[in-house]
């Protein structure tokens, strides 16, 4: 395609040619460097060309008209030196903000499809801070090798998925990695995560942000807030450099794709969570980065009077169902799983990407059944948070075409209220665990359509939902308005941190009953990094601008609680071991073809009946089936106890040369609450069971 390529024109001392407009970006070809760029309303468009860490461009050139194909400027420059450039843009055209046009062309603009970005090469560094940046791109070479890597393609029944922070999982120096806060970061702990029992990751942002947007000193201590979480991108295409301990050219692109092949080596998928709601643009008194200045009024949603839509919450929205949008983050996600082996995303806020360019919701989305049907994304898992700021609630019924699943926010809220002893909920949490049948059910969507979770990066960790009644976000310097106060948290008996041994007994028994709970729902459970070490943001419930230990996992947590650590791996491996608990369709109560049993049912302190009351707050659970690699029949009894006072449960009979087991007891120390998987111990009573207040008891028949 481009053998014997040769200059046309000359500008300045440089050879050009026009380029290859459906290569946007900056594509490396022989001889030179194609540049591709879309504005429809664009007059005219300069490419600046700029030595490394200069503020000045050293070459501005401008696109000939002949270089203009339909709305894209293209263009060949032969003979740059790649690996010693940034580069950006300059357009022109009008300015009126009612009709939607942002155009200044003294203002440098970044490429929307740049695949590295320069500007916050290293986390935090100081220099700058108060000053806008004009972000520039950086040319890309290839020279990974992969040794014959690919997604991994798990089932999604049979993931555990662990949400993480990249720089937070790490940074605390208590992590004792060799690079703190990088992906290299999280590659010296895979091990850990083997040993958990992990196999997905899901990391929040990791496209290219500027970890200083809105920071502010905050008065009270004087220490920086920053924009930690990162939910506001600035490149699509462009791994954040800051979260990288190889500063080389490639080096955050090649760090990053060889903790995508160590974590497939080890078979753990990843995911990566996605912010294609709105941009690090912000409103009106946002400044220009790329798309305001490249073409605002494709890429944006605008009010009748030429203002930004803001169903993000975050100033501005995108505009996804607009076809150029529309064909941008195909574009990016294609990138990604096709350059990075990503195995799956998760969309922020994703009923945004089900509006149309006024903002009303659509019934069949075109972006939403795009990726859903898009060849390169076939088996690339895609989740959605199934709604927005702007009121917009899809948690089942967020379009799915048999592709889409969703955070389960109603499995969230309901599970903590029963955890805490709310009532009338017993009917509620048989739907939850049976994979949430009375959303997903109606159309056959089946148990993993549902991310079950009951703590996420976004609220409280599972040690401070168990410890706070209230929120506690003074040091984020919004007087403690920010975050929701519906947490459905309860303390125990007393806020904060304490020495009582009692509440902090009855603590880490109810984190135990959270996870436990977790595991044996079907669908896809999603565990928050640090739980299964007790680590606490210490009531901070909205942590988004915390770069400090308030965010950071606090590893020593994981040598005090290494009962919880222990908890957390076995009851991980029970749901690895038992096929029952990982069903991708609801089994309802159907009568298994081998034991004569049903699949699953339910029951109260009476077995095979269940009482619906408000008051009551126990259920039973008895799931069968066939343990397929082990070709026999397996049998489990769930008990839980969510009442303050003891109970005996009736337990349902197994048959004949079947006795129960238990394999677990929250309410008991640290040795015998749970057992590894074929040491349980023979309960003596085969008929009935004290389940203690606040108590999960499981059993196995063999």
């Amino acid at each position: 395609m481009f053998d014997d390529i040769k200059f046309t024109h000359e500008y300045k001392g440089f050879k050009l040619r026009a380029g290859k407009p459906l290569m946007f970006g900056a594509t490396i070809i022989p001889y030179g460097i194609n540049f591709s760029v879309f504005s429809r309303y664009a007059t005219s468009c300069e490419l600046l060309l700029f030595k490394k860490g200069e503020e000045e461009p050293y070459a501005v050139i401008p696109f000939l008209d002949e270089y203009r194909i339909g709305n894209v400027f293209n263009m060949i420059v032969f003979d740059l030196d790649y690996e010693n450039i940034e580069y950006a843009y300059r357009m022109d055209g009008p300015f009126n903000v009612a009709e939607g046009f942002w155009f200044n062309k003294e203002k440098v603009l970044l490429d929307p499809y740049a695949k590295s970005i320069s500007g916050r090469d290293t986390w935090g560094e100081s220099k700058n801070i108060e000053n806008k940046i004009s972000y520039r791109g950086r040319i890309v070479f290839d020279n990974f090798d992969w040794e014959n890597d690919s997604p991994l393609e798990l089932n999604l029944e049979d993931l555990i998925i662990y949400e993480m922070h990249v720089r937070g999982f790490t940074q605390n120096p208590n992590s004792k990695v060799k690079n703190p806060g990088t992906f290299s970061g999280i590659q010296e702990k895979i091990p850990y995560l083997k040993n958990l029992g992990i196999n997905c990751i899901e990391l929040l942002p990791i496209f290219e942000f500027d970890e200083f947007e809105n920071s502010k000193i905050l008065d009270l201590t004087g220490e920086r807030l920053m924009n930690y979480w990162g939910y506001s991108t600035v490149g699509f295409f462009a791994p954040k450099k800051g979260f990288a301990a190889n500063k080389n050219d490639n080096g955050a692109i090649n760090e990053l794709k060889s903790l995508v092949k160590e974590l497939h080596k080890n078979g753990i998928e990843v995911l990566l969570d996605v912010v294609f709601n709105h941009t690090a643009e912000g409103n009106e008194k946002g400044n220009y980065i790329s798309f305001r200045g490249i073409d605002n009024k494709t890429y944006y949603m605008l009010t009748p009077e030429g203002f930004y839509y803001n169903f993000s919450g975050c100033g501005n929205t995108l505009n996804c169902n607009n076809p150029i949008v529309r064909n941008l983050i195909l574009d990016c996600l294609r990138y990604w799983v096709a350059e990075y082996h990503i195995d799956g995303f998760r969309f922020d806020l994703a009923s945004i990407l089900g509006r149309d360019q006024d903002g009303i919701p659509m019934a069949n989305p075109p972006l939403l059944e795009s990726l859903a049907f898009d060849p390169i994304l076939g088996k690339t898992k895609l989740i959605a948070e199934a709604w927005d700021a702007g009121g917009l609630y899809q948690v089942g019924s967020f379009p799915s075409w048999g592709r889409w699943v969703e955070w389960n926010g109603k499995y969230r809220d309901d599970m903590r209220k029963f955890l805490k002893g709310d009532g009338g909920l017993i009917w509620s949490i048989i739907n939850k665990i049976q994979g949430s049948p009375d959303m997903y059910g109606f159309d056959d969507r089946g148990t993993t359509a549902s991310i079950n979770f009951i703590t996420c990066h976004d609220g409280f960790t599972l040690t401070d939902l168990f410890s706070y009644n209230e929120k506690n976000n003074l040091a984020n310097g919004e007087d403690n308005r920010d975050g929701t106060k519906d947490n459905f948290s309860w303390n125990c008996g007393f806020e904060g941190p304490t020495n009582l041994k009692d509440v902090n007994k009855l603590r880490k028994k109810q984190i135990k009953n959270a996870i436990t709970l977790l595991m044996i729902s079907h669908g896809i459970p999603m565990i928050l990094s640090g739980d299964e070490m007790g680590n606490t943001q210490f009531g901070n419930n909205n942590a988004y601008c915390q770069d400090n230990e308030v965010s950071w996992l606090d590893w020593d947590r994981l040598k005090d609680n290494q009962d919880i650590f222990n908890y957390f791996k076995k009851i991980i491996t029970l749901r690895k071991f038992h096929d029952i608990l990982r069903v991708s369709d609801h089994i309802h109560s159907n009568l298994h073809e081998n034991s004569g049993y049903p699949a699953i049912s339910f029951h109260g302190l009476e077995a095979w009946n269940v009482n619906y009351d408000y008051e009551t707050r126990v259920l039973g659970i008895m799931f069968t089936g066939l343990n397929k690699e082990m070709n026999k029949d397996e049998y489990i009894y769930v008990g839980i106890n969510m009442h303050w006072e003891t109970h005996n449960f009736e337990i349902p009979k197994l048959p004949q040369k079947k006795k129960w087991y238990q394999f677990a007891n929250t309410a008991l120390e640290t040795g015998s609450d749970i057992y590894n998987i074929g040491s349980e111990i023979p309960i003596k009573n085969q008929n009935n069971i004290d389940i203690y207040d606040r108590s999960i008891v499981i059993l196995l028949g063999k």
